[in-house]
This record gives C-alpha cells, sequence and structure tokens, in this order.
C-alpha cells in the first residue's frame, strides 16, 4: 500500500511544493498578484492565482500514476473546465450566473459519464434510491438519464464548490479542510469490509490521497499569513474535486459533510440571511463562521485551528463509525453548529451595546 498509494502522494506534494517556491519568485515578475485596495486592505499585494499550483499538481499526479477511463478523463475535463472559468473570474470578473451555470454544467457532465448519486443511505432502514426514475433518449444509441439521480449530483456539487469558495476568507482554510477531507475519503476508501468490489477504490483512493499532499504542499503557503493565495481559481476547484471524490465509485457524502458539516451548514444559514434580508445569495460579506470567530475575539490561526479540530473530529467519526451513529454524529455536528452561532451572535449583541453605551 505505502508504494501503491505513498508515491503519488509524496509526487504531488513534491510537484506542488515547488511550483509554489517557483510561483512566490515569478508570479510578481509576471504581475501575477492581488488586489488588496479591492476590499480596502492597507498591505503589499501577494501572489495570486495559486489554484493554478494546485490544478497542475493534481491533474499532472493523476495522468502519470492513476489508470485513465471514461469516469476519471470526464472528472478532469469537468474540474478543468471549473479551474479555467475561475481563473478567468479572477481575472477580470465573471457574473455570479454565468459561474453557476459552468458549475452545473460540469456537474452534468460527471452525470453523463456514470458518476452521479444513485442512492443514500438510510440508517434506519432501505437506502433511498434515486435513479428509479429514468428518462430515455436516442442519439448513436439509446440512452437513459435518471432524473433524481442526477438533480441530487448538481445539488451536491454545486453547494460543495460554493462552500469551499465561501471558506476562502481566511487564509489556509480551504487548504487545511481539503487536506482534512482527503484523508478522510482515502481511509474510508480503503477501509477494510467497508465495499463490496475493492478494487473499484482503489482510483478514488489515490486521488483523494492526491488531492490531501496536493493541498498539503500549499497549505505551507496559504497558512496565515499566507505568502500565495489560491484564489476562485483554487478554491472552486477544490470543492469540484471533493464533491467528486464523495460520488466517485460509491458514495461517501455522509463523510464529505462531516468533514465540511461546519462550512456547509455556515453556509447554507448564511445564503438564507441575505435572501431574508433582500440582498443577493451570491453576494458576499463579512458574517461567515470564520469572520463572526475573528470578531469574538480569537486570533487567526486560534480560529483556524478551532474549525480544522471540528473537521477532523466529525472527519474521524465518519470513517470510524457507521449507520445509526453516523445520522447521531449529523444530529451533533448541527446542534454544535448552532450553539456556536448563538454564543457568537451573543457575543456580537453584547459588543454593540457596549459600543452604543
Amino acid at each position: 500500500m505505502l508504494q501503491q498509494f505513498g508515491i503519488p502522494a509524496l509526487f504531488a506534494f513534491g510537484l506542488t511544493f515547488v511550483l509554489g517556491l517557483l510561483a512566490r519568485k515569478f508570479f510578481p515578475k509576471f504581475g501575477l498578484m492581488d488586489r488588496p485596495e479591492k476590499y480596502g486592505l492597507k498591505r503589499d499585494p501577494i501572489p495570486y492565482y495559486g489554484g493554478l499550483l494546485l490544478y497542475a499538481g493534481f491533474f499532472t499526479t493523476v495522468l502519470l500514476f492513476v489508470p485513465l477511463d471514461l469516469h476519471i478523463g470526464v472528472f478532469l475535463l469537468a474540474a478543468t473546465l471549473i479551474m479555467g472559468v475561475s481563473f478567468v473570474d479572477d481575472l477580470i470578473g465573471l457574473s455570479p450566473i454565468l459561474r453557476l451555470i459552468v458549475q452545473v454544467v460540469a456537474a452534468l457532465m460527471l452525470v453523463f459519464a456514470g458518476i452521479g448519486i444513485l442512492s443514500i443511505s438510510n440508517p434506519l432502514g432501505d437506502p433511498l434510491v434515486l435513479d428509479n426514475w429514468k428518462v430515455f433518449f436516442t442519439l448513436d444509441r439509446v440512452y437513459e438519464f435518471s432524473v433524481f439521480s442526477a438533480l441530487f449530483t448538481v445539488i451536491w456539487v454545486v453547494v460543495i464548490v460554493n462552500t469551499m469558495n465561501f471558506l476562502d476568507g481566511l487564509n489556509g482554510l480551504p487548504s487545511g479542510i481539503a487536506v482534512i477531507a482527503g484523508v478522510s475519503l482515502f481511509l474510508l476508501s480503503v477501509r477494510s469490509g467497508m465495499h463490496f468490489d475493492a478494487s473499484s477504490q482503489v482510483p478514488v483512493a489515490m486521488m483523494s490521497l492526491i488531492l490531501s499532499a496536493t493541498a498539503l504542499a500549499f497549505w505551507f503557503f496559504d497558512f496565515y499569513p499566507a505568502k500565495i493565495l489560491m484564489g476562485d481559481t483554487g478554491s472552486m476547484f477544490l470543492g469540484f474535486v471533493i464533491a467528486t471524490m464523495a460520488i466517485f465509485s460509491g458514495g461517501k457524502i455522509t463523510t464529505a459533510f462531516l468533514v465540511m458539516g461546519f462550512p456547509i451548514l455556515d453556509a447554507i444559514w448564511v445564503i438564507l440571511r441575505r435572501i431574508l434580508q433582500g440582498k443577493s445569495p451570491m453576494k458576499g460579506d463579512l458574517k461567515h463562521l470564520h469572520h463572526r470567530l475573528l470578531d469574538s475575539g480569537l486570533s487567526q490561526r486560534g480560529a483556524l485551528y478551532m474549525i480544522y479540530a471540528v473537521s477532523i473530529v466529525f472527519g474521524a467519526i465518519a470513517v470510524f463509525l457507521e449507520g445509526i451513529n453516523k445520522l447521531y454524529a449529523i444530529v451533533a455536528l448541527i446542534l454544535l453548529m448552532v450553539f456556536v452561532g448563538g454564543v457568537l451572535v451573543r457575543l456580537a449583541s453584547n459588543r454593540t451595546l457596549k459600543k452604543n453605551d
């Protein structure tokens, strides 16, 4: 196992780390820098577009070490689409609607390649099967299209992609979460006795570990204070890879949900809050969980460590627990999120009252 999985992971780490060193030297010469004045920040520009490094490290390693088939080929093509459009968005800015359309197209590419959510496990009984309602159409041959499976797959991909993008407001957060998610998905893929066909898990296990190694190498540049910023190019690419690995060769949605539970619940709450306030759900603000943690008095690193710890704990729960225990874990995660959110809102309210006194 060390040779099978370890060598690709070490290669991905080494390649991405070397690319990071080169980026620090050459990105400023090519003007690939962020624009702090755009966000009212008073600091020197930092090398930007670090997502190109993540993409190059992951894509190259997968091509060299993972046997290609239709599924992997389409996945890499869809990931390239996400990365490319996000890069253009970082460069010149694109409409949120256009970005959403591209995410849906990328998700549908997975669906038509046979990568999708076919069922949702039910710890209280039989799984919820999603591919019963099928639509048939003919081109060069007869194709079938599972409506509910496609719908849930698209929603899953869009949610995870944008959740990772929301995380990119705190140095080291998206890369750190990607490391934890990659390791958790890898461990679940290679866990003995978990899968009917263990050989089908080898590609997803390898790609999950490559993802983790790539993100870890970038984390050394991304961790606060950041030396390179990944931009939407990186955060959305990481989100797409995590979303795909969670549904590749058997669903691991619960694992991905538990690892990213805090960010996902935060993203849902932020979107609902913006809609209720009559604002665009795609317009950013500084009221995400990590922003509120900073407002509560935690340092940048303190907020990072707290979110890392929650993700690691629930990731371990997802890997080692089964059935009804995972349901308990999800309920516990939601209750924890509500508790933490309530405390942070209360602290913010107290600070406001003190300022007004």
